[in-house]
């Protein structure tokens, strides 16, 4: 049966938030998947995008129908400034006609501007999170998840995420192996879970200020079983312990301990979604054994290595994603240290 998916678009909409998951559908469709793409305007006609490029065709939501899926595409201005009127009525026809309703990055301020997000776990953008939250307080929004399922709505974190969310979507109607295929298609990861932060450590690490630390961080990163004592760091900087270690403080506020170990858990958790048993990952990653992986992920993350790779194996956590207890408000960002 062909699975109807609307792309709500609108002036100013991120390109990539519509292409994106419109290219995973495209090329579920080259590999058996029958899917029906349309974009879906409040009225109609040509779209010009954020980048200027303009998407040609839009039908109107009056004339649009009933689809199986919504995407509501994101936009900076609606983290911003006022929804316009006849953007929340056409997302309000779309989404009570739709078994499946999806927001990309700040679509997610369309739907909850609806109230469709009331008492339901929610994710956008990691810079906009905070404006959703405070403007929608009955919004559980957590902002370190790349997408989240509650019920038969699933937001999406910003821009690439929204690639994640449609090869969840895609692997919930047609099964792992064929979202897997997908994957490589496009030459993305398969194994980048909802609950999967945002952000890695070396991501997420601002640039050194100096020259001492940028060489001593990319060896860590390349090789996180590595030797990185502070003794080894230290000499490999060619300063002194108690100098690597002010620096660590003054550029980076945190501690050399703390900053290997955040690199072996990221490392740790990729080794975990690849297949590797805990023990496994432990030796790899560098933090040795079974118990100090363990006390890592439930100092950092709140849960076990096992549970981790149980929930997050595939492109979302499953039936038990939405059984976890909801967030109030923002939840605190992990501490990255």
């Amino acid at each position: 049966m062909t699975q109807r998916v609307a792309f709500l678009v609108f002036d100013g909409v991120t390109l990539l938030d519509v292409s994106g998951p419109g290219e995973v559908f495209h090329q579920a469709g080259r590999l058996g998947a029958r899917y029906e793409l349309r974009l879906v305007s409040p009225g109609g006609g040509d779209v010009t995008t954020s980048s200027g490029l303009v998407l040609g065709g839009a039908t109107a939501v009056a004339d649009a129908g009933p689809f199986d899926t919504v995407v509501v595409a994101g936009a900076d201005r609606l983290a911003t400034h006022p929804l316009e009127d006849d953007l929340l009525a056409a997302a309000r026809t779309l989404a009570g006609r739709a078994a499946r309703v999806a927001s990309v990055c700040s679509g997610a301020f369309v739907l909850a501007a609806l109230g469709l997000l009331d008492g339901r776990r929610a994710t956008t953008h990691w810079r906009h999170a905070a404006t959703l939250a405070r403007r929608h307080p009955r919004v559980h929004v957590e902002p370190d998840a790349l997408h989240l399922r509650d019920g038969r709505y699933v937001t999406s974190a910003g821009i690439s995420a929204g690639i994640d969310l449609a090869l969840g979507l895609v692997e919930d109607d047609h099964g792992a192996d064929l979202a897997r295929e997908v994957a490589r298609e496009l030459v993305v990861f398969m194994q980048r879970p909802g609950g999967q932060s945002q952000f890695s450590t070396a991501v997420a690490t601002p640039a050194p200020r100096g020259d001492v630390l940028r060489p001593v961080l990319d060896a860590v990163s390349a090789d996180p079983a590595g030797d990185h004592g502070l003794p080894a760091m230290a000499a490999s900087a060619a300063v002194s312990t108690r100098h690597l270690t002010r620096l660590f403080r003054t550029e980076l506020n945190t501690t050399p301990a703390r900053w290997v170990e955040r690199v072996r858990l990221d490392h740790a958790q990729r080794l975990l979604l690849a297949g590797h048993d805990v023990t496994s990952a432990a030796r790899l990653c560098g933090l040795g054994s079974d118990e100090t992986l363990r006390r890592a992920f439930a100092r950092h993350l709140g849960t076990t290595p096992s549970e981790y790779r149980r929930r997050f194996g595939t492109t979302h956590g499953g039936p038990d994603e939405q059984a976890r207890p909801p967030v109030t408000g923002v939840r605190a960002q992990r501490t990255r240290s």
